[in-house]
């Protein structure tokens, strides 16, 4: 097993308190609007929604931001890779402008908070670049040019970058952004929290019940409010099928220490399958650390992960010529098969339960006009936006990809039962391995740690009882058919499940 560079921990995070910073909730609490997770949707609707005089309380199961949101690029961009030139085609060049617009605002509205409330975040205005080596991609990239130059986005073609290596050509976007987005998110929930508005964290939902008021559930407490918004990334409520309108993605990223002289200036991404992310951000010493992000796969189906840090390391030593590592996480997101997030109400006959999902992996500026067009749902206030991204909108089932990817959940709900029929034994797992075992008929994963202690759970997932998978880089429990994810002890670590996996002794 190779040895993988660099702490296991998000840059984000291991810079940021690791201490509680809101207490659990440990009493039954009456307010406006509930909000179910503290990454930047919900927070982003919460300190809108506490400004417009609404009693808030957010409510987040470990840590305010160690979710999706600490585990980002932070990329505060409306250039999404190659987007625009596909909407235009598939819903027309006047919705394809309102994508445009609304991520430019939210753009602007992570900067007038940051202005607002002299947040300490490393925001910096920089250019982004989606760019082709070749010219395989070339036409793609000439392409949305054209659409984003069409849409009256900051937009052109340039055939030089600072990159240290050549490129065929790039689409360029002025005046974008990048940030700390933990830190941007711990003083915005600071500002939510008082004058009758709550933050609790280390406090998982089990259950939302829309009613007058309606009730959302944990194990030590009850939140009653008019309005609730799931913002869980994966919503935990089955209303609305979403598990079933997107896909979980899951994706790495390494840091490294880089000289400036040496560093690429900007936000970049390929447009190769087997494309890469990268940027830079101030280190705490005052140097400078270089991202790297790729190798993405949808969760639960790659086993061997470590391989995927292994060949971003080998991509950012060949191409930047740095050896030193210091950090190294993976992260997932919700990918709507429209490239459309879901914002709005949870299904048609619900009145007071909102959700925000399916930002395909672009949330700093997808989770930022989210937190915008709920809030405004709420306080009644008409959004042009609303429209195209109505989460109760007709949704693209038969796409080759959607039908491709639920084919798929099908298989790992009656294939994955099929293995590993016979009896096994604890005794066939290897130190450091994770494996799915048979024992008295019941399917267990297992996991021998470094000193040989074996830790067994179920191997059927609490959200709609699909076989989990072995995640060898991250030592979890990975769902093939939701997204959902587990410790090796069963832990949820990513839902939408909400309970953990039984478990067993060894």
């Amino acid at each position: 097993m190779s040895q993988l560079a660099g702490k296991a921990i998000s840059y984000w995070i291991a810079s940021t308190s690791h201490a509680p910073n809101f207490p659990s909730l440990t009493n039954d609490t009456l307010v406006d609007v509930a909000i179910v997770g503290g990454g930047i949707a919900g927070i982003t609707a919460g300190i809108l929604l506490k400004r417009a005089g609404k009693n808030v309380a957010l409510l987040e199961a470990d840590q305010i931001a160690t979710g999706v949101s600490g585990h980002t690029t932070a990329k505060v961009t409306s250039l999404h890779q190659l987007v625009y030139a596909q909407l235009i085609k598939s819903v027309g060049e006047e919705r394809a402008r309102i994508y445009a617009n609304s991520n430019q605002t939210a753009i602007e509205r992570v900067a007038k908070f940051v202005e607002e409330e002299k947040i300490d975040c490393d925001f910096s205005r920089t250019s982004a670049y989606t760019f082709a080596e070749t010219t395989e991609t070339l036409n793609d990239i000439h392409s949305e040019v054209e659409a984003a130059v069409k849409l009256g986005l900051p937009a052109s073609f340039v055939t030089e970058t600072s990159l240290p290596f050549a490129i065929a050509g790039a689409v360029k976007f002025d005046n974008q952004a990048q940030f700390h987005a933990r830190k941007y998110l711990l003083h915005l929930a600071k500002l939510i929290a008082g004058n009758g508005s709550y933050v609790f964290e280390n406090t998982r939902v089990l259950n939302v019940e829309e009613g007058n008021p309606s009730r959302v559930v944990t194990a030590t407490g009850i939140v009653r409010a008019r309005d609730v918004i799931i913002a869980t990334n994966a919503p935990i409520l089955d209303q609305g099928l979403f598990f079933a309108k997107n896909y979980a993605k899951r994706s790495y990223i390494v840091a490294a220490r880089i000289d400036r002289a040496k560093a690429p200036q900007g936000m970049y991404i390929g447009t190769s399958n087997d494309y890469y992310s990268i940027r830079t951000t101030p280190a705490p010493d005052g140097g400078l650390l270089l991202l790297v992000g790729g190798g993405g796969h949808k969760v639960g189906t790659v086993t061997d992960t470590q391989e995927r840090y292994l060949k971003l390391e080998a991509y950012v030593r060949s191409r930047f010529g740095v050896e030193e590592f210091e950090y190294r996480w993976s992260t997932q997101d919700m990918v709507s098969f429209d490239q459309l997030p879901y914002i709005g109400k949870v299904a048609p006959f619900s009145n007071h339960l909102y959700v925000a999902t399916g930002f395909s992996l672009w949330g700093m500026s997808k989770g930022t006009l989210a937190g915008m067009l709920l809030s405004d749902l709420i306080l009644g206030i008409d959004n042009p936006w609303l429209k195209l991204y109505d989460s109760t909108r007709a949704t693209p089932f038969v796409t080759v990809e959607s039908l491709k990817n639920n084919l798929e959940v099908g298989f790992h709900w009656v294939g994955d039962r099929l293995k590993g029929l016979e009896n096994s034994s604890f005794a066939d797992v290897e130190r450091e391995e994770g494996k799915l075992l048979t024992i008295n008929g019941h399917k267990i994963a297992a996991y021998r740690d470094e000193q040989g202690q074996i830790h067994a759970v179920s191997a059927t997932c609490t959200h709609l009882g699909c076989i989990v998978n072995w995640n060898s880089a991250e030592k979890s429990w990975d769902c093939p058919c939701h997204g959902g994810r587990f410790s090796c002890d069963g832990k949820v670590l990513h839902g939408p499940p909400v309970k953990n996996l039984k478990r067993y002794k060894a």
